[in-house]
Parts: structure tokens; C-alpha cells; sequence
């Protein structure tokens, strides 16, 4: 789709034909079904042939297998006006989204249109008023990308991440100015984590860097040699769980992209009872308690194993929940009281199954019911004590 500039933002169907993407060795381009124009070319179509051999696209060879792979390929393109450039007929610019979540393949391309050879026949497309090639295209070539390899990335609690983000540029002066910025944005609100300004030569000292939050990096040395903008961020908190924006600006022109950060934390689970002694007249209770974890979504459940079953089973009456509690790093806790009947047949054993997305998998601690002590031996020893008291307490008056 193409977002024209302007007061009033249309979205119109367009195609985006990429060439000489860069494959395995092992594959073959002879394989795929290569794009073929309109016999007769079309003013209203809007055909971006763009040249890609002068600035590779990272892992541009999964958009070859996503149809195959039934992936989705996001694309979206819109105008483009370098910043605080003149406005010119020489050249327009075009930026590009791609996008496949599958794999976590995200770019966003700066492209410049390639000067046409014009003549009376020279067709002109419609909507841009750009001239097309021979075979109806408008010829663009890749001039500034950036990349992420990874859209999504979960960390747990107090630990540390990378967040991947990446960038390459046609020629430009070594003493061109490269500008780092890392903003997060949560709930509605934004704020700027980390700043740099350096420049291509990695002149002594030329690296500015400005952070707002204290543990976040980035590596000016790979900004420079590598086009690497990854930044890392240590010791987490809940608090910088969000969409993390970066933007790489390398002279007139900036890209950005978007990483989500899932900050988590397994819980901690516990059962209030190491073994289970039933009440022969009462039902017993027995807790789970899952305790700071992160984030709020827990699943408790209840089952049981008798002796003669093989496979457990979710209990009769799942438990009472207590309320959420949030403790002061953004952590959560809480609890399930089940009551036991004093009817469940001993060597029974009782499951707490806690799902949670920061374990690998379920969670379960279990207990055995044991067999109640007979009311004759409580009562036998109520009286024993009483006894005792009795003659204890003789014997002081008597003394």
C-alpha cells in the first residue's frame, strides 16, 4: 500500500518488485517465478522496481519462502522527504516497511528514484507524477536501511537484554554525523531512554552519548564499524517492560524500528501443607500460594490422583482465589484455598497446577492425604492430659 503526503492520507494498492536479492549458495533463483510487467504499460499502476545489490537487505532471502511457508509478508510504502531537504524534481524518496512476524524478519528501506531517459513516448504514473522505465516501473534503489532481527524479546526480571536493532547506508563522507536514539513507549506514555551522536570516521572522542535511564548502553565502536545501534539494558525492572523505538539518522535521512520488551518472572509456588491429616468431622483447608511474578496472568488449578487412578484429575470443587496482590517491584502474588472433605480416600494425592507465561512449562506440587487418627486416641489423650493436670496440682496443695 502507498500513503500519499498531504492533508488527506489515501491508501492505494501498489507492488514492490525487489532485484538481485542476495540468496544461499545453494539456491537456485531459477526456482521461483520471476516478476513479469504488463505487456502494456500502465500510468495508474504503481510498480517500485527497487535495485538492491548496492546495499544488501539482512536476511532478505526469507521473503523468497514465505508464501511457500504460508508467512505473512507486511508491506507498506509511503513518501518520504529527507530532513530540512529542498524540495526538488531531481529525485523522490520512498519509504518501505517489510515485515514477516513469523521469523522476525522487520526493515524499513529509504529509496530514491534512479533518473529515466525521457522522450515524447515517456509514460508518467498518475498519481506521482514521476516518469516510468519501458516496461512501466519506477526504477529506485536502496540508499539507507534499518533492521531488527528480533520484533519481539522476553527478559526475566533483574536480568539483563539486548535489544537488536541495525543499520546500513550507501557511501557518504566519513565525517558524516550518525545520530542513535532510543525512546520507550507504555501505556500511553513516552520517554527517551538513551541518545548518540557519533560520527563514521570514530574520530577520538566524537561519540556523545546521553542516557536517561541508568544500566542502558550502546557500543559506539559497532555503530560505527558494524551499522550495529543494538542496545543493552541491565538489572530490569517492570518498568521497562514497553515498545522500544530506535531510530538511526545518518545525514538528511532516519529510519526506525519497533521491539517489543516482555519483562517476566516465574512464580514462586508453596503449599501451605507438607502432609495432609484430614478432620474425620470437618473439611480440611489447604493453600497454594504463587508468589512475585510477572506479568499478572496466572492459572491455578486443583486436581487429584487416588490410588487406582493413573492419570489425575481436575478436583470436584476448584478452589477459593484471594485477591491480587502487587508488592513494590511490579510483582504480583496470590492464592488458592481449597476445602478438603474429610471423605477423600487416604494416599489421595492432592495437585496445585500453576501455568504461568515465564515457565517452560506447568508448575506442580502435590501432597498425600494421610489416614485421620482415630476419635478414641484424641479422646484418650485429652483425658491422659487432664489426668496429669489433676494430680499435678494435688501435689502442690498438698505440699
Amino acid at each position: 500500500m502507498v500513503g500519499m503526503g498531504g492533508a488527506l492520507f489515501t491508501r492505494t494498492p501498489a507492488t514492490l518488485v525487489l532485484k538481485d536479492i542476495s540468496v544461499a549458495a545453494d539456491e537456485s533463483l531459477e526456482t521461483y517465478t520471476p516478476f513479469v510487467p504488463p505487456s502494456v504499460p500502465d500510468p495508474d499502476l504503481i510498480l517500485l522496481e527497487v535495485k538492491v545489490s548496492s546495499l544488501e537487505i539482512p536476511n532478505a532471502d526469507v521473503l523468497l519462502h514465505a508464501d511457500c511457508n504460508e508467512q505473512e509478508v507486511m508491506c507498506e510504502i509511503s513518501s518520504y522527504t529527507p530532513y530540512g531537504s529542498q524540495e526538488s524534481s531531481d529525485a523522490a524518496y520512498f519509504m518501505v516497511s517489510l515485515s514477516v512476524e513469523e521469523v522476525g524478519f522487520s526493515t524499513s528501506l529509504i529509496l530514491q528514484t534512479l533518473g529515466v531517459q525521457t522522450d515524447q513516448s515517456t509514460l508518467v504514473q498518475n498519481k506521482l507524477g514521476l516518469p516510468l522505465s519501458q516496461s512501466g516501473t519506477l526504477l529506485t534503489e536502496v540508499i539507507f536501511l534499518v533492521f531488527t532481527h528480533i520484533k519481539s524479546v522476553s527478559a526475566h526480571l533483574r536480568g539483563d537484554v539486548l535489544l537488536n536493532c541495525g543499520f546500513k547506508q550507501q557511501e557518504v563522507p566519513l565525517t558524516q554525523e550518525v545520530g542513535i536514539e532510543w525512546r520507550l513507549q507504555h501505556r500511553g506514555k513516552g520517554r527517551k531512554v538513551l541518545e548518540m551522536t557519533t560520527r563514521l570516521d570514530d574520530a577520538e572522542g566524537s561519540a556523545v552519548v546521553h542516557t536517561e535511564r541508568t544500566g542502558s548502553n550502546v557500543d559506539s565502536a559497532l555503530v560505527v564499524s558494524e551499522g550495529n545501534a543494538s542496545m543493552t539494558l541491565t538489572k530490569l525492572k517492570v518498568s521497562d517492560e514497553g515498545t522500544y523505538i530506535c531510530t538511526v539518522s545518518v545525514g538528511l535521512i532516519n529510519a526506525q524500528q519497533v521491539i517489543h520488551l516482555h519483562v517476566i518472572q516465574p512464580p514462586h509456588v508453596s503449599l501451605s501443607e507438607e502432609t495432609l491429616v484430614l478432620n474425620a468431622k470437618s473439611p480440611t483447608t489447604l493453600s497454594c500460594h504463587c508468589a512475585k511474578y510477572h506479568p499478572l496472568d496466572v492459572q491455578m488449578e486443583w486436581l487429584s490422583l487416588s490410588p487406582t487412578d493413573t492419570e489425575p484429575s481436575p478436583f470436584p470443587h476448584q478452589g477459593a482465589l484471594s485477591s491480587h496482590r502487587q508488592h513494590g517491584d511490579g510483582t504480583y502474588s496470590l492464592s488458592s484455598h481449597l476445602s478438603v472433605s474429610p471423605d477423600v480416600s487416604p494416599g489421595t494425592k492432592i495437585i496445585c497446577k500453576v501455568t504461568h507465561s515465564a515457565l517452560e512449562a506447568p508448575l506442580s506440587l502435590s501432597v498425600v492425604v494421610e489416614s485421620p487418627q482415630p476419635a478414641s486416641y484424641w479422646w484418650f489423650l485429652g483425658f491422659l492430659i487432664v489426668t496429669v493436670l489433676f494430680f499435678y496440682q494435688c501435689i502442690r496443695q498438698v505440699r
